[in-house]
């Protein structure tokens, strides 16, 4: 027996009737109804479990740099009570660990309110006929076999089969993502459809009666539904793990490793070597675990995104999931939807035509002529739509608006119009007949009828209308455009109540194209995404045809790629698609499923994927791509819970300025990156190195901390608000595989890194040995205040990929004040008593002091020269081709 919805709209009612075990008069019994219930659950939408509140924290502790510094939370407690060192290194990593905790639970909060949404759009209670009787009962009551009746206004509580219909249309567009109502009819179809949305004698739950009445058989509820499958797929989907959070992990990982191989190479060196006492190897060991771990990082990586967060709703883009700010700046592929985001969402006559005139003529500037002029003020006559203020929705249907915004675009107005000729009938549009007819009398008390709808259903009388009507016809259609004819009788008396079956001498008066066009600005902003490396694919629920001519106006589609249906679609394979989707710039009359099918294959490529969407059915990809960016304006409630970002203004540009944004954001990450990691790794070799040598170690945990936290953490907070390197949006994306020190970041790691383990071991060697002999804590407090000083004033080269120089000394002014602030702390714990004793400090010799002075300002000018030296090869790395773009 047939089971699917599309294989359900061959059968004939009584065949229908038979498949549901119902009756088409009397409905289902009492006992039918409670068998169904038992078979199928209640008409409710169901969510995924979520793991509990310890799980997240768990989950989120679980990361190997977390459990370096739980790590040293135990053995720096385990120090504090057993020694006489104090709880300081405690309070400290701990308050760390958990504000790292509290970021992550806070970004996952509200995540997942899509299904919430979604629940919410259901409907409360229906009208059915059981047991002979019409009853009004909870929606969630619904079974199938239920017979379910339906007019103008309702909304639909599952998906249904028509067995009767009257004039009736429905709003499908939380489903399709189209906004046009789709006429309906009880008839079985001929064939099995391509697509839902062509299943005409269907509706579906979540969707909209907009005119007309029916009598359904309830085919499916609750999770079995359309709307429930998409549910399900909202459930099953899960968001994918952030380029940058899988490099800040790889970064975590390459620490761990050294961190731990170090420490225990450290504690065995002391113990075994140097006959050092359990407790203070043990202090080693918590010392290479915090100058391993750059503590402020997951901090500085929230405070950038939270920045970018503030930029972009400046642009018009709200940012729900703040890591959607740094992975829209390495997006390398972007599937838009068509409708109001590409396009206005507008129905516009974009090209008319009069009969008996050469040309078509497009809505312009041009006078109009007599005849076209009146062509024009009849096809308004002969509407319903009113426009109104800017503050007030517009009244009508799209087709009609759109004839109402051309009058008014040759200042014609309906008013004045039917002042002259006060309508006195009409015989509304039916899609039976797919016409409109209007009754009017004249200023010379005449009768004037006036039809408009599609070209086929006009009986025109003019001997020359069909030959030249066909080729303009022709014409519009070639540019995708929806075609309505005109045209006008008229009548000396009063043709009576059957007025409208006298229309059978019409004179015509000419053809409109309608189309929903193209944004002005977004053929510039498709331009912007192809010179940024960045392909721009639509996908859309609209006909092929629409489509391709809209993405041909556009720029996205070209003579190099292809434009498919979703049938087409699901003849492919996975593999298939995978293997094809380079060449695929548009999808048509696609389904939710589809649109996840295209989104992961283009993520097996390695893309990093952004999909736009503002519908129910938009959903589930939403949720599935690297980016979800929902329709603040068009968008459902579903489509934006799922999203990452919403955009205010609907518009395709403003995700080309997000997109320059997040390059921003991503690149002053990574200036913090190279800022904080060089200096640990610069502690971690310097004291291995010191104790490998018999130094002992030459900074204390405090010491560490002091560096980590305040001197590196602070000025690195601040990182986030440089501005945009030059040329920015004419690199190519990052490989969603590349590594966070791609591009020439681990050379300058390294040299950075070399640079402070050299400096910092000889001035200790200096203080300890040379100025201050057998006082290593002199040796100590050089050492301190040489990297803690000069890792700051390193900040400058590592700021900007441009040469140093006056601008980008003052570009940043809260990172300069930061910067004073904070060399003024580290001063004063040097130089006063009680912060010495805290800190294991000691008082210098004005020597001493200039030594320090000096050598601060040695790591500035070495990595500002290699800097200079590596920035062509860099410039080189980063304008390598990308597979993925459009010049491949």
């Amino acid at each position: 027996m047939p089971t699917t919805t599309k294989a359900l709209t061959l059968l004939t009612p009584s065949d229908l009737a038979a498949e549901f075990d119902t009756n088409l008069t009397t409905g289902l019994t009492t006992d039918a109804v409670a068998k169904h219930r038992q078979q199928n659950g209640s008409n409710q939408l169901t969510a995924a479990k979520k793991p509990s509140l310890f799980r997240q924290i768990a989950h989120h502790l679980s990361d190997i740099t977390s459990l370096i510094l739980l790590f040293a939370v135990g053995l720096s407690t385990y120090l504090a009570l057993t020694t006489d060192s104090d709880w300081t290194k405690t309070i400290v990593i701990g308050s760390i660990v958990i504000l790292n905790v509290v970021i992550a639970l806070y970004q996952e909060h509200s995540a997942e309110k899509a299904l919430a949404a979604l629940k919410a759009m259901t409907v409360h209670t229906v009208t059915v006929i059981r047991d002979d009787k019409t009853q009004t009962i909870q929606a969630a009551n619904l079974v199938p076999g239920d017979l379910m009746l339906l007019k103008a206004g309702d909304a639909v509580a599952a998906d249904a089969r028509l067995i009767e219909s009257q004039e009736l249309e429905a709003d499908e567009a939380v489903l399709t993502g189209e906004s046009e109502s789709v006429a309906k009819s009880a008839a079985p179809l001929a064939e099995v459809p391509e697509n839902l949305g062509d299943a005409a004698n269907c509706i579906f739950s979540g969707t909209a009666i907009t005119s007309g009445k029916a009598t359904a058989i309830v085919t499916a509820t609750g999770m079995n539904t359309e709307l429930g499958k998409i549910a399900s797929l909202l459930n099953r989907t899960k968001k994918q793990v952030t380029p940058l959070a899988k490099r800040l992990d790889a970064l975590g990982k390459r620490l761990s490793l050294v961190a731990v191989l170090g420490g225990a190479l450290t504690m065995l060196l002391a113990m075994l070597y140097h006959q050092e006492t359990l407790a203070d190897s043990l202090m080693l060991g918590v010392s290479l675990a915090i100058a391993a771990v750059p503590e402020t990082l997951p901090v500085i990586v929230t405070l950038s995104l939270a920045h970018g967060v503030q930029k972009m709703a400046k642009r018009r883009a709200i940012i729900r999931q703040v890591t959607a700010v740094e992975t829209i700046g390495n997006v390398n592929v972007i599937a838009s939807d068509k409708t109001g985001t590409l396009t206005q969402n507008k129905m516009t006559v974009t090209h008319f035509w009069s009969f008996g005139q050469p040309n078509i003529q497009k809505a312009t500037a041009e006078p109009l002529t007599t005849d076209t002029r009146r062509f024009l003020s009849y096809l308004g006559l002969a509407t319903n739509a009113k426009l109104t203020d800017q503050d007030e929705p517009d009244i009508g249907d799209a087709t009609e608006l759109a004839i109402m915004r051309l009058l008014a675009h040759y200042d014609l107005s309906r008013d004045d119009l039917e002042t002259r000729y006060p309508r006195i009938a009409e015989a509304p549009f039916s899609s039976a007949k797919k016409t409109m007819a209007t009754l009017h009398r004249t200023p010379e008390g005449h009768y004037l009828a006036i039809i408009k709808g599609a070209v086929d259903r006009i009986a025109f009388s003019a001997p020359d209308w069909q030959t030249e009507a066909t080729e303009v016809h022709d014409q519009m259609t070639g540019q995708a455009l929806r075609v309505l004819a005109a045209g006008y009788q008229e009548f000396t008396a009063d043709p009576g109540a059957d007025w409208e079956s006298q229309l059978t001498d019409v004179q015509p008066l000419g053809l409109i194209g309608l189309i929903d066009p193209p944004r002005p600005e977004v053929p510039a902003a498709i331009q912007a995404a192809k010179d940024a490396g960045i392909v721009t694919v639509m996908i859309t629920g609209d006909h092929l045809d629409t489509a391709t001519a809209i993405a041909r106006d556009i720029g996205i589609l070209d003579g190099s790629h292809r434009a498919i249906t979703g049938h087409e679609l699901n003849q492919m394979s996975d593999e298939t698609l995978a293997a094809t989707i380079h060449q695929i710039r548009v999808f048509a009359r696609t389904t939710p499923s589809d649109k996840i099918r295209i989104v992961k294959a283009w993520q097996q490529q390695q893309a990093v994927v952004a999909m736009t969407g503002d519908g129910v059915n938009d959903a589930p990809a939403l949720k599935a791509a690297d980016v979800g960016i929902a329709m603040g304006i068009t968008g459902t409630d579903v489509a934006k819970n799922a999203a990452d970002m919403i955009l205010t203004d609907d518009n395709f540009a403003t995700i080309i300025d997000a997109v320059a944004q997040g390059r921003t954001v991503y690149q002053n990450i990574l200036k913090a990156v190279e800022f904080l990691i060089s200096v640990n790794f610069a502690q971690i070799f310097t004291m291995l190195i010191a104790v490998l040598i018999g130094w002992g170690a030459v900074m204390t945990p405090e010491q560490l901390l002091i560096v980590n936290v305040l001197a590196d953490g602070i000025p690195g907070f601040f990182l986030s608000r440089e501005l945009a390197e030059p040329g920015i949006m004419h690199l190519k994306p990052i490989p969603k595989e590349a590594s966070i020190f791609a591009n020439g970041l681990s050379k300058r790691v390294a040299v950075r890194t070399a640079t402070y383990v050299g400096l910092i071991l000889g001035i200790y060697a200096i203080g300890r040995f040379v100025v201050s002999p057998d006082q290593p804590i002199v040796g100590m407090t050089m050492l301190f205040l040489t990297l803690a000083i000069g890792s700051m004033l390193d900040v400058f080269p590592i700021k900007t990929r441009a040469r140093l120089n006056r601008t980008a000394l003052t570009s940043n002014p809260i990172l300069t004040v930061s910067l004073l602030g904070t060399m003024a702390i580290i001063l004063l714990l040097a130089l006063l008593k009680p912060f010495q004793q805290i800190f294991q400090l000691a008082p210098l010799t004005l020597g001493q002091w200039l030594i320090v002075f000096v050598a601060v300002w040695l790591p500035m000018l070495i990595v500002e020269s290699y800097k200079r030296w590596q920035h062509r090869h860099e410039l080189a790395a980063w304008h390598q081709p990308n597979l993925l773009s459009d010049n491949e």
